[in-house]
């Protein structure tokens, strides 16, 4: 099966090249590197079309800069892949696991799959608090909208049968994409397994994007895309 990964970037600068290596280096055999610059300005497009151009099998340029939803929207519908899985381009996931992420989609158990940080014995990073319980309070507020039982509704480890992810208009422009996803995930009713995964978070310092803000805009997200679409 086909694998297509989309890289939603933005200022990567630092770590783009390493991330583009695990990916091209991880166990998938048939795979299609689809990157999305939102118009970075720390370098990282002038790498993405110079030097780094042969590791990436499709780039797409935003004009101006939109956000991770946006990004999203632009790499599901380049696509070609049977399956489709988000990647992040800060190292904070491992590519080595897109084998037991994706499993269930390949055993036919499964439509999509989300990588939870928070199930399973996998190796995660110790970083902030209240991160951990912003987390938890909004994927139990998902899935009190949902009655889905998720454990890690904000991972970015999300895969789809390609027919399902191109089936959903994406409507978030920034980290709302999370909640919108599930929601409309949840209102198809398809097959939805979770797989525990290995997580090494970064801090601000090391270029951590999402704040509070994104928080609140998840719950306002939770309850538009649940009640009102």
């Amino acid at each position: 099966m086909k694998l297509s990964i989309v890289i939603p970037c933005f200022n990567e600068a630092a770590t783009i090249e390493r991330l583009l290596d695990a990916v091209r280096a991880s166990p998938w055999p048939d795979k299609e590197i689809i990157v999305v610059d939102d118009k970075s300005t720390d370098g990282t497009r002038d790498l993405l079309t110079g030097r780094l151009a042969g590791k990436v099998d499709r780039l797409e340029l935003h004009a101006f800069n939109q956000g991770k939803g946006a990004a999203l929207r632009t790499g599901f519908r380049a696509a070609t892949g049977d399956i489709v899985i988000v990647q992040d381009a800060d190292l904070e996931y491992d590519p080595q696991q897109y084998p037991r992420i994706l499993a269930p989609i390949v055993e036919d158990r499964a439509d999509v799959v989300f990588g939870s940080r928070f199930m399973g014995a996998e190796p995660h990073r110790v970083l902030y608090f209240w991160h951990r319980v912003g987390n938890g309070v909004l994927t139990l507020l998902s899935n009190m909208f949902t009655n889905l039982n998720l454990t890690d509704m904000e991972t970015c480890y999300k895969a789809f049968r390609r027919e399902v992810i191109q089936s959903i208009e994406i409507e978030e422009n920034r980290f709302g994409f999370e909640p919108e996803i599930t929601a409309k995930v949840a209102k198809l009713r398809v097959r939805l397994y979770e797989v525990g995964i290995a997580y090494y978070g970064r801090t601000y310092a090391e270029g951590k994007k999402v704040n509070w803000r994104d928080g609140v805009r998840a719950i306002y997200c939770v309850v538009k895309y649940n009640l009102f679409r």
